[in-house]
């Protein structure tokens, strides 16, 4: 090639004192108190550090700019580290870096662990590595066990509490495909959701349909009551999804030429007078529109959400885009 791509960093690792890399950002104390460093430390003790650190050359005597991993930084601080390897970039902008991170997904996280099972690596030295403990290791490993394929391509790049698959294992494959479906569109991965989802699955689409459900505080009248509403509730959602998207696009074109309208001040002041009522019904879905399109947009700056167990706090939560700070959880 005449013009070949120019790689952004040096091919080569180089080893710096610890003493001469610059953070950009100091660590906060509710990061070094979270689970997930405490997970980070743990793993560079067991296995080392997996990613180099991202540095920038220095200009003139000054220090080498780190632009990421100030996390595992200060886990090799504290491990008494005196020289660090470091991968060299060419750019000294960080934004590359800690802009948008892709977490790694429940059911990739399964495939590791399965990966490295095989390759002979002990459970117990994985569960070190990952602050765990060896039978959530075990859990993990039998996580799919049960479930039909079609779930698990459905399921396979979004981040989905543990649980939810245990409650998922209940059902037949067709009752699986339904639910997670439906979480999907919920946006809702949780284990409670999925309990509930559970409750409100018919005799028949479970695995032991011989078998009587058995949901904690919920009395067999409940469950059936459940049945009946998921069904009505499901038909009604899948009516309303065939036709979502030209109701949004008709809602979008007449809030814009409401909005106008109403703007034009003699016909303001005529519907005011003549058809108040009108008028606060041309409000209204201007007021709607607006915001829908005000929580769309504070969605993309929405801040990450810790993920696991601590999901289950809520049966909908709405669901937040995985972006945030970067500093890799190691396997």
């Amino acid at each position: 090639m005449d013009n070949p791509v120019k790689a952004a960093f040096e091919r080569d690792l180089r080893v710096i004192p610890v003493e001469d890399i610059l953070p950009m950002r100091q660590v906060e104390d509710r990061v070094l108190r979270s689970v997930k460093y405490r997970r980070i430390a743990r793993s560079v003790a067991e296995v080392g550090v997996i990613e180099p650190l991202v540095v920038a050359r220095p200009r003139g005597q000054g220090p080498w700019m780190l632009l990421d991993g100030h996390v595992r930084l200060s886990i090799l601080k504290d491990l008494g580290e005196r020289d660090i390897r470091c991968l060299v970039s060419d750019d000294d902008e960080a934004f590359t870096y800690n802009r948008r991170v892709n977490r790694l997904a429940t059911i990739q996280e399964h495939y590791m662990i399965v990966r490295a099972l095989e390759r002979g690596v002990p459970a117990e030295k994985l569960a070190r590595a990952l602050d765990v403990d060896v039978k959530a290791i075990q859990r993990k490993r039998d996580m799919l066990c049960g479930i039909c394929p079609e779930v698990v391509d459905l399921l396979k790049d979004r981040s989905v509490n543990t649980s939810t698959f245990t409650m998922l294992r209940k059902m037949r494959a067709v009752r699986q495909i339904e639910a997670a479906e439906l979480m999907i569109s919920a946006g809702n991965f949780t284990g409670s959701y999925a309990r509930a989802l559970l409750a409100a699955t018919r005799q028949s689409d479970l695995v032991q349909s011989h078998k009587p459900k058995k949901i904690g505080g919920m009395t067999p009248e409940q469950m059936a009551r459940m049945e009946r509403e998921m069904a009505s509730l499901t038909a009604d959602f899948k009516t309303l999804e065939t036709t979502y998207g030209d109701d949004v696009l008709h809602l979008v074109i007449a809030s814009g030429y409401l909005s106008r309208l109403v703007a034009n001040p003699a016909i303001e002041q005529w519907l005011a007078t003549r058809h108040p009522e009108i008028l606060s019904g041309f409000r209204s879905i201007i007021s709607v529109a607006s915001l829908d399109a005000a929580t769309a947009d504070g969605d993309d700056d929405a801040p990450p959400t810790d993920e696991g167990d601590a999901a289950d706090g809520a049966l909908w939560p709405r669901p937040r885009p995985e972006t945030g700070p970067t500093d890799q959880i190691q396997g």
